[in-house]
């Protein structure tokens, strides 16, 4: 294990905390702040000197001090950035795994992909995780595949066959027609029960822990909207398909009513988000594609959104010096704003996001969420 050396500074939005360093080369240094787990990235030994920092005048373990313009300010990855995810990965997995890339410990997906599925995960960073309320609504697109003849209790292939398989006996049943037919009817809104191997939540716990432990899975159902569901062909047992459903709805339940529906049972086998509200494919990024950009924060910030493209239903408006500096201190201000859209996006400059605000009246608004 490298040596740490801690040394008290000023972290992320002025806020104090200590910085320990390990030299790793003669070129880079690595850094990380007190929580256990964090990383701030590989520091260039360029920011050290051997001149003593005024703020810093060191431990008296190393040849180098921290200069005072790092002291400073430790400059994070901000933004929303969107994720391909692999299969075989939990959507945890991939937040711990961008946390050592960009290395920044604030960071939160927005909707959770199970892990056999694969697809589009944005993640909000830093201070961006601050608009996560504003993406809770998002429509959900997929593509995937059901296959029929039996059910399971995960309601996809990772789960326990619930009986035979059924398929010889129902194939005459459910052919592509059948299967049209029955897709009509998940169509518009309806109560949908969620899976006992989910995480919704249940007196606290998330309610496959119970479903693990083997304990009753008491769910409600919840309601849910599904403007497009489309079958697209079959090949034996195995139906594709395609579908638009609102957040907080489980497509595992749609495969697994349609087979209650057929009545042959059917369970999920293949799922792939492509679309999270305004967030595609086109845009999303694989971690190999990542991997090699760890501790580039310039880099890495050039793949998010550009932020003015975030949330485009409410409008954008840049603020003045003047008004800028009273909605970051909480107060309100006026803005050059007439859309009379209750909610306004405020920048300082093309990128700087510097929070959401509330139209009081007017041309008047009150701040909602600062950037900081």
């Amino acid at each position: 294990m490298r040596p740490l050396w801690p040394l008290n500074t000023v972290g992320v939005d002025g806020v104090a905390s200590k910085i320990y360093l390990s030299p790793i080369s003669s070129g880079t240094w690595d850094s990380g702040s007190s929580k256990r787990g964090s990383y701030l990235g590989t520091v260039p030994a360029t920011l050290f000197d051997s001149g003593t920092c005024r703020n810093h005048p060191g431990r008296g373990r190393g040849p180098y001090k921290l200069r005072p313009a790092f002291c400073r300010k430790v400059k994070s990855v901000n933004g929303l950035l969107v994720i391909d995810k692999p299969s075989g990965l939990t959507s945890h997995d991939v937040v711990d795994r961008l946390r050592r890339i960009a290395g920044e410990r604030s960071m939160g997906h927005l909707g959770t992909l199970d892990p056999t599925a694969s697809g589009v995960l944005p993640l909000l960073i830093g201070r961006f995780t601050r608009l996560a309320q504003y993406f809770s609504t998002a429509e959900k697109s997929y593509t995937g595949a059901i296959r029929f003849g039996f059910a399971t209790d995960t309601y996809d292939a990772e789960g326990e066959p619930s009986g035979p398989d059924r398929w010889p006996e129902c194939a005459a049943s459910a052919t592509l027609d059948h299967v049209r037919t029955a897709a009509v009817r998940f169509r518009g809104e309806s109560e949908q029960m969620p899976p006992p191997f989910s995480a919704k939540k249940i007196a606290g716990k998330p309610a496959y822990r119970l479903a693990r432990a083997g304990k009753p899975v008491e769910l409600k159902p919840a309601k849910v909207s599904i403007p497009s569901l489309e079958v697209t062909s079959m090949a034996g047992p195995e139906a594709e398909f395609s579908i638009d459903i609102s957040a907080g709805g489980y497509v595992r339940s749609v495969a697994h009513e349609m087979g209650q529906l057929l009545g042959c049972g059917a369970h999920l086998t293949r799922l792939r988000r492509t679309r999270s509200g305004a967030f595609t494919l086109a845009e999303a990024h694989t971690l190999e594609e990542l991997a090699p950009l760890a501790g580039n924060i310039e880099a890495l910030e050039d793949l998010c959104i550009h932020p003015r493209a975030l949330l485009p239903e409410l409008p954008a408006v840049t603020g003045d010096e003047q008004a800028l500096g009273r909605l970051r201190n909480g107060a309100q201000a006026n803005l050059p704003e007439f859309s009379h859209a209750p909610l306004v996006k405020v920048f300082a400059g093309q990128r700087d996001l510097v929070g959401i605000a509330r139209r009081v009246a007017g041309t008047l608004f009150q701040p909602v969420v600062v950037m900081g």
